[in-house]
């Protein structure tokens, strides 16, 4: 059995009492890093606020002692998050009219639509269904394919390698093939896109910036999206239900469609369902919490333990949708921001409250104890969500 690394455990919803103690006693540590090699865990709030808004100083392009998942990955791959300034606001500038709070509003009754479809093939089947095939995952999975121009039909493949690909519990070779089928997909669908550009996003890509980016560039860049789009809003859906499952006083509210925003930024902070975010590398010798750090060591920011730092609010472990908190890390901070969050919110604004209006006696329907959590992938969630109504 694969070893947890300790800031991806979770005990329930919650970081485990370790990680706790670490951010109390020693919130800047060295650890062993889950590809072999050395580094540090950084918990507290303050700490991976600076990290994370740094991009100066701590960089996000891997170095030779980082992991790659491909042989010869290169930092110019299009995966976004492994981009530093001055390429990354080049590449980031290009998606972000996409992803604008006007643009993502337009969505709105598609979104609407899905979910409403979704409850009615659910109350067709009877009273009982695996919340997480029925409703968490087809939902933001269905979402991010008509946005990027995605055959839906091909979920279930996409679906399947970007579990393995997560999943570090698996043999790396198999990861690593995991991440060459999806490229290999998607390399095909922006070839089809060169051609003949569409009205997705892709297409757009292609249209407006054809002659800025590569295929290799653009083939990462749509991965990276579709991986992101359904596989944390779909872990958010279920255990964001779950959560409001087990405070009934609060579910009312948020199915009466009170304190709905509320709500969804609670459960982002509570649940920190991405463990760390893209290592960083120090570009020159640091001091965090009064540990001197050289330059060229990875950092490592857990951002459960930052997310539930008693200094981002009082009583931090308990969840409560009256608690104002201004900047939880669950989208992470500064230039590497999701730039997905408007989607994902809009996403969760919708579905909490029409799961909740349809199926006024929803409850899980074994003990929370035989829930199976995904332990070991680097997005947190369940396999499975048994619920009845």
């Amino acid at each position: 059995m694969t070893e947890i690394p300790l800031h991806v455990q979770r005990d329930g919803f919650d970081p485990v009492a370790g990680l706790v103690r670490l951010r109390e006693e020693r919130p800047v540590t060295p650890v062993q890093l889950p590809w072999g090699a050395k580094g540090w865990l950084v918990t507290r709030y303050d700490d991976v606020r600076q990290v994370l808004g740094d991009a100066a100083r701590f960089r996000n392009a891997p170095g030779d002692d980082r992991p790659v998942l491909r042989p010869g990955q290169s930092a110019r791959n299009g995966f976004l998050l492994h981009y530093d300034p001055p390429d990354h606001g080049t590449l980031r500038r290009m998606l972000t009219p996409e992803f604008t709070v006007r643009r993502i509003r337009r969505l709105q009754p598609r979104i609407e639509a899905i979910v409403a479809d979704h409850l009615d093939a659910m109350e067709a089947g009877g009273n009982s269904a695996d919340l997480v095939k029925a409703f968490a995952l087809p939902i933001p999975s269905l979402v991010i394919c008509e946005l990027l121009g995605v055959p839906y039909a091909d979920r279930e493949e996409f679906q399947r390698n970007s579990s393995i690909r997560l999943n570090l519990a698996r043999p790396m070779d198999e990861r690593i093939a995991a991440l060459e089928a999806s490229h290999r997909y998607m390399a095909e669908l922006v070839a089809e896109q060169r051609k003949d550009p569409g009205e997705d996003m892709i297409g757009m890509l292609v249209r407006e910036h054809g002659d800025e980016i590569d295929d290799t560039e653009l083939t990462g860049i749509a991965d990276l999206l579709l991986i992101a789009g359904h596989e944390t809003t779909s872990n958010m859906l279920a255990l964001g239900t779950m959560t409001l499952l087990n405070h009934p006083d609060q579910a009312d509210l948020v199915r009466s469609g009170e304190h709905v925003d509320d709500a969804v930024e609670e459960l982002l902070r509570y649940l920190a369902i991405v463990h760390t975010v893209t290592p960083r590398t120090t570009a020159e010798e640091v001091v965090l919490s009064g540990q001197r750090i050289p330059a060229g060591e990875v950092l490592l920011c857990s951002l459960p333990a930052a997310n539930r730092d008693p200094s981002v609010a009082e009583d931090p472990d308990t969840f409560d949708l009256f608690r104002k908190v201004s900047a939880h890390m669950a989208f992470g901070h500064g230039i590497h921001h999701c730039v997905g969050a408007p989607l994902a919110r809009m996403e969760m604004r919708t579905a909490y409250p029409a799961l909740l209006r349809r199926f006024p006696a929803l409850r899980l329907a074994i003990p929370f104890e035989e829930v199976p959590f995904r332990s070991y992938s680097v997005v947190y969630g369940v396999e499975s969500l048994p619920v009845t109504w």
